[in-house]
């Protein structure tokens, strides 16, 4: 690709747009309680007797008391209720935190308010209360559509169940997602096919696949589970691709899929640089600064956050500046999962520097002509071969 000149590369930049008004400003709940640990979680989840849900709703209003104080003046376009299993909390204590986040903040008119709940009969009884409560998307849990999938993956549902409360969340809910992990031990593309087509009855504007990563310290890890032999991944994603482009949902991330103005508003904020706010035990957040971010980390044990919240009217445990080579690379590691990747203007705004001056050609310049990476007038961006390497690709990219 012939290189391109300093005009050639200003033209079309835009002008000084806002530097919080373009991804969005994001408010993450993290609730950390789960009724039992999946095999392949390394997420902070936990196993509780029992929650004292009253002293668990005031200090999330507390922190979001907090929080709102720290960054004042943002425009909130999302919510995210993440975990654990958040579908297990009192749908008032989902209220409340809504109604003291619209308190706190000017909020979009068309704000997105996501719940993450698992699809079992006793959770999907309170999607409607969730509804009420301010929840205008669901995404759940479902993982699989295969009875021994499903039992392998220490799930409580089984697929007809899982299906049932897709069903309801389509009558209940204006917006809803589910997700779906391939990549299992002994599973085949025609297998993988066949649960995707099954599945199409049901999708609505949004679809989750994820492919099953064997991460440190979990069951899985212990008992010696593999992940997919990588040829055999590679092809369970080309079919991914396949069956959900013929059913309308092309990939928008590497592993989310939507229908034209579907996609989840709220991790779009993650990935293209927005800042966040991130309340719960070990939730993360991002404050943007003159080309340079902070990020924030809230205390990760349930008990401790807890405590310190009550205590000190705060859990933030740190506030790292990132300098301008860290802001780069999250901007890059976030920009380059979207099918989209990354535009110029926005990274201009954002890292404070153009795209050039934050790459080095020796490592680019190779990906390009390999065909890993795209670099035009538009931004940069991975091309199909890229995003299915996309982990390699980064390493090469930051080394």
């Amino acid at each position: 690709m012939p290189a391109l000149n300093a005009a050639e590369l200003s033209e079309g930049l835009s002008g000084d747009l806002p530097l919080h008004g373009d991804a969005g400003f994001g408010v993450y709940v993290h609730w950390p309680f789960c009724r039992s640990k999946c095999p392949y979680c390394d997420f902070n989840s936990h196993v509780a007797e029992s929650v004292d849900h009253a002293r668990w709703r005031s200090a999330y209003l507390r922190e979001i008391d907090h929080m709102a104080e720290a960054m004042p003046g943002r425009r909130v376009t999302s919510v995210f209720f993440g975990g654990g299993t958040p579908s297990l909390m009192p749908p008032a204590t989902v209220d409340a935190i809504i109604a003291r986040i619209r308190r706190n903040w000017p909020v979009a008119s068309n704000l997105e308010v996501t719940l993450e709940a698992n699809p079992t009969s006793v959770e999907a009884g309170t999607f409607a209360a969730f509804r009420d409560a301010g929840v205008n998307r669901v995404s759940l849990g479902v993982q699989a559509l295969d009875e021994d999938a499903l039992r392998f993956l220490g799930r409580h549902h089984s697929a007809d169940e899982a299906l049932a409360a897709v069903e309801l969340a389509a009558r209940t809910f204006s917006r809803y997602s589910f997700d779906l992990i391939y990549g299992r031990p002994g599973q085949t593309v025609e297998a993988w096919r066949d649960e995707l087509e099954r599945a199409r009855t049901f999708i609505g504007g949004h679809l989750s696949l994820y492919q099953l990563t064997i991460e440190t310290g979990t069951p899985f890890h212990r008992n010696g589970i593999r992940p997919a032999p990588e040829d055999l991944a590679a092809d369970l994603y080309d079919a991914t691709q396949e069956v959900l482009e013929a059913a309308g949902l092309p990939a928008y991330e590497i592993s989310n899929h939507a229908r034209a103005g579907e996609e989840c508003r709220h991790n779009l904020t993650y990935w293209q640089g927005g800042e966040y706010a991130g309340i719960g035990p070990g939730a993360h957040g991002r404050t943007l600064g003159d080309g340079t971010a902070t990020a924030a980390h809230q205390i990760y044990t349930p008990d401790r956050w807890l405590a310190a919240v009550e205590t000190q009217g705060h859990a933030t445990a740190k506030r790292i500046p990132l300098d301008r080579d860290a802001w780069v690379a999250e901007l890059l590691m976030g920009g380059l999962r979207l099918t989209e990747g990354i535009a110029r203007d926005r990274f201009r705004r954002l890292a404070g520097r153009a795209l050039e001056e934050c790459l080095a050609d020796g490592r680019v310049r190779p990906l390009v002509d390999g065909g890993f990476l795209r670099l035009d007038r538009d931004g940069l961006r991975a091309t199909a071969e890229g995003r299915i390497r996309l982990n390699a690709l980064l390493s090469r990219l930051l080394a």
